[in-house]
């Protein structure tokens, strides 16, 4: 009999066994191949047990015939025998302890074998009595740091998670739980750091059981009646909230919101949901986006998914996407959208196939072939024209009098001092052909910070030229940010949510888009692509 576990959990697994992989110091092709497979089953709509039964599981991208065995095991034994092992070899128990602590996997293990300790319990123990400085290269210094990171609440990781691999995380949990998430996932941070899961129950023990068996969580390293603290594989915290059901909402409102904004409210009362908490309070209920500063009065209506009639900046294989113009086009057009501008990259990005005046040239008939199959629907000749060194456009006036869309983009000389790198971006957008500027900050999250352009001459520029900015919906992006997208929103320049996709599965990024739009408090009125195609287009000429 095959097992009947769902995608969400067979992903899991084989994200563990991926992490597990990278601490056993196997190839990094083997732990990436795990990963790959492990985004396509969450992404399958079809359930990955049923086309394992019937053998239609290499039919999905990435999955070959060594994690076909892997899944194909799973399936008829609930379990991954060398996953197992892994687990019993590397101890992520103690890898998890020592990601919150701030020590390496392979040092965590080096001192633990050290110690003669195997569990995160005996490690605490033989810590406190003074063992730590007989390990060779543990001074006192060391051993102070180690010993104040246990007293402490446990460290955050040092780089947070994207909002798809946090969602996914604690929506897994919540959803295996019977529980809501909460903490910066709900909110819908750029980062998380804090991860939270509130369950309603009138049994915690059984719940705490089932945390504790999760393939998510490899060890539990706080435990109470009515909470728990989980470490998933990659030293990532997990707080576990069990409230009883008439006090769900309560804890829930208070797991959710920034601190800041849950003392602002003051004490909370006891309530089963959220908008009886509210209720109560005397205030309206807040969007979960908004709860990051103190807030009491009325939020405004923010922009929706829904409200959203197009894409404005996509990739096709003729830069560095993975699908057609046709392709992304008509895949624009079955989320229910009016238009998707193609907006491939120009020669001067340099790191990725660019466009010349030839070839945007050439594009165009396979345009307007789409065009021609999907009519009404309308794809867009664009493109991300790049800034040059002296705010110039990287395409010759010709060439972007031709186009509907020009989005502009900066690539190069992010680290450039804020005079300069305002010049050249504000002297680019007073181009009459530029619509919209391009993730104006340049951050690259967990990687590179925000370079130091100067946003409020940039929305000055805006406003005068009829320029938009864009909130761009790569996870590692989402920029602008809500504190940007909420100046440039009080200032009256309207903003495009944007996926940047670079393939199909990428157009759906525009969640995260207008997640992080709604976090800087703009409505749909204030977003240019709610608008129709006609009143997009004729905003600026």
């Amino acid at each position: 009999m095959l097992s009947d576990l769902d995608n969400a959990t067979v992903a899991a697994e084989l994200e563990a066994f991926a992490a597990l992989l990278d601490l056993a110091d196997s190839t990094p092709y083997a732990s990436r191949a795990y990963r790959r497979a492990a985004a396509t089953i969450r992404d399958t709509k079809a359930p990955i047990m049923e086309l394992v039964r019937t053998g239609r599981d290499r039919d999905l991208r990435g999955i070959g015939p060594g994690i076909s065995a892997r899944l194909r095991e799973l399936a008829e034994n609930g379990t991954i025998a060398e996953l197992e092992d892994l687990r019993s070899r590397a101890r992520p128990e103690l890898v998890g302890l020592g990601r919150l602590l701030g020590v390496s996997p392979k040092r965590m293990l080096e001192i633990a074998a050290a110690l003669g300790v195997e569990t995160p319990e005996d490690f605490r123990r033989v810590a406190h009595e003074g063992a730590l400085q007989r390990v060779p290269g543990i001074g006192p210094a060391t051993e102070q740091r180690i010993l104040a990171r246990i007293e402490a609440e446990p460290d955050r990781p040092r780089k947070g998670l994207t909002l798809p691999t946090a969602r996914d995380l604690v929506g897994g949990i919540a959803e295996a739980l019977g529980g809501a998430i909460a903490g910066d996932p709900r909110r819908w941070a750029d980062l998380s750091f804090d991860l939270s899961v509130v369950v309603p129950t009138t049994d915690p023990g059984a719940v705490l059981d089932a945390f504790a068996r999760l393939p998510q969580i490899v060890t539990v390293v706080e435990q109470a009646e009515r909470s728990a603290l989980g470490v998933t594989v990659e030293g990532v915290p997990v707080a576990l909230s069990l409230p009883e059901p008439g006090g769900f909402g309560t804890e829930l409102v208070r797991a959710t919101g920034a601190q800041a904004y849950v003392d602002a409210l003051g004490p909370l009362p006891e309530a089963a949901d959220e908008e009886a908490v509210y209720d109560a309070l005397g205030i309206p209920w807040c969007p979960p986006e908004l709860r990051e500063e103190p807030f009491r009065g009325a939020p405004p209506r923010l922009v929706d998914v829904d409200d959203v009639r197009g894409d404005l900046h996509c990739h096709t294989t003729w830069s560095d996407g993975r699908g057609t113009v046709l392709e992304m086009a008509t895949a624009a057009r079955a989320r229910g959208y009016e238009y998707l501008a193609i907006c491939d990259h120009t020669p001067s990005v340099r790191v990725v196939p660019g466009l010349d005046a030839d070839a945007l040239r050439r594009q165009a008939p396979e345009i307007a072939d789409a065009n021609e199959r999907l009519a009404p629907f309308r794809v867009l000749r664009g493109a991300e024209v790049d800034i040059l060194r002296g705010g110039g456009l990287d395409l010759p006036d010709d060439v972007l009098a031709e186009l509907d869309w020009v989005q502009l983009s900066l690539h190069a000389g992010q680290r450039e001092p804020r005079r300069e790198l305002t010049r050249k971006v504000t002297e680019a957008m007073r181009h009459p052909a530029v619509r919209c500027l391009s993730h104006p900050k340049g951050r690259i999250l967990n990687h590179r910070p925000p370079n130091a352009l100067d946003l409020g001459h940039v929305v000055e520029v805006a406003l005068e030229h009829g320029v938009a900015l864009e909130v761009n919906g790569l996870p590692d992006r989402l920029d602008l940010a809500g504190p940007d997208v909420r100046l440039a929103v009080e200032a009256g320049v309207p903003i495009i949510v944007s996926t940047d996709a670079h393939s199909v599965a990428g157009l759906g990024h525009m969640r995260l888009a207008v997640a992080t739009a709604r976090r800087g408090w703009a409505t749909a009125a204030d977003v240019l692509n709610t608008r129709p195609l006609e009143d997009v287009l004729s905003r600026r000429r």
